[in-house]
């Protein structure tokens, strides 16, 4: 089957084949960093030759929703006139409630996942406003974010999936044009377990060049403090300063996986990167990930336990083309 006629939203599952590869961005010290900075860390300044095209800092009192002039909930069990479950199979509800989504006061946002007396599962999913972030010609996109995963682990953690990702801007207003719009999975974990998986999606699924519904994925172990027990920070950088474009994917400022355009055919490339993204945080409960790891949430797993975000940042670099207008930090 086409992309056009598989319902998916994003992203699946017996995927994240277990691959790593290791190069450098020239940001090691963020591993120690990782580790030492405080919970509320502000966002870095750019380093130089880079701007900042976007920032936001969970600025807020406790208990307030997010920025809306930055970022826009999305609700309910998947986008109006899109597939049901998100396309993934997830189960619970998402809200804009402050009760599954909502700044901490201390300069975080906190996307927490709720169940109720019945048993049904609530959570946050927010997506920024703008869809136009890709780097210029020949130049550079970083896409990151500071963050701890929701501290919970075993059986308690059974079902839980948190995600900082990246959807092609065409994505919107259709929701049946997945995977062949792109996708770009920054950080994503199941069931509490100290790995960080990272995956771009493109082509058609299932099968084809990209390999999906798994996609061409890579991951690595959280060091020091484990993913749920401390901050990382995690990045895509999309680079089309080189010959063959690459997406690099970064854990603490080690490049772990890079996917490069030489890995699929022209179409197929063109058609995933012809385009801006838009960034996304949630935490979804069960579904194809999940399953593939032991199964969606049951009367075992505890609610409660959030992704707690302390900034996310966008980057550019390079010449050639305009730099989109900049959000000063929140």
């Amino acid at each position: 089957m086409s992309d056009t006629v598989t319902p998916r939203s994003r992203r699946s599952p017996v995927r994240r084949a277990f691959v790593a590869v290791v190069s450098t961005l020239g940001l090691a010290a963020a591993a120690a960093a990782a580790i030492t900075l405080p919970a509320d860390a502000s966002v870095p300044p750019p380093p130089s030759g880079w701007t900042q095209v976007f920032s936001d800092d969970f600025n807020g009192p406790a208990g307030s929703g997010v920025n809306t002039a930055n970022w826009q909930y999305t609700t309910g069990t998947g986008y109006p006139g899109g597939p049901g479950g998100f396309g993934t199979g997830e189960v619970e509800t998402m809200t804009s409630s402050t009760d599954n989504v909502s700044l901490d006061g201390a300069g975080n946002l906190r996307i927490t996942p709720q169940r109720d007396a019945a048993g049904n599962w609530t959570s946050g999913r927010i997506e920024t406003n703008r869809s136009d972030f890709q780097p210029p010609a020949g130049g550079k996109l970083r896409i990151e974010s500071r963050l701890q995963m929701p501290n919970v682990t075993g059986a308690a953690a059974k079902g839980y999936w948190p995600a900082f990702w990246a959807l092609g801007a065409p994505y919107r207003g259709n929701w049946w044009n997945w995977p062949g719009v792109g996708e770009l999975d920054i950080m994503e974990n199941v069931q509490g377990i100290n790995n960080e998986w990272a995956t771009m999606h493109c082509g058609t699924s299932p099968g084809g060049p990209c390999n999906e519904k798994s996609g061409i994925g890579g991951q690595k172990v959280c060091e020091g403090a484990t993913c749920q027990g401390g901050f990382h920070t995690y990045a895509v950088e999309w680079d089309r300063s080189l010959p063959v474009e690459e997406m690099r994917f970064y854990l603490d400022g080690v490049n772990f996986h890079t996917v490069r355009q030489s890995q699929v055919d022209a179409a197929t490339w063109t058609n995933a990167t012809n385009h801006g993204y838009f960034v996304i945080l949630n935490v979804a409960m069960g579904g194809e990930f999940p399953a593939a790891f032991g199964g969606g949430p049951d009367a075992g797993t505890q609610p409660g336990h959030p992704l707690v975000v302390d900034y996310v940042s966008v980057l550019q670099s390079g010449a050639g083309g305009s730099t989109p207008p900049t959000t000063p930090p929140t």
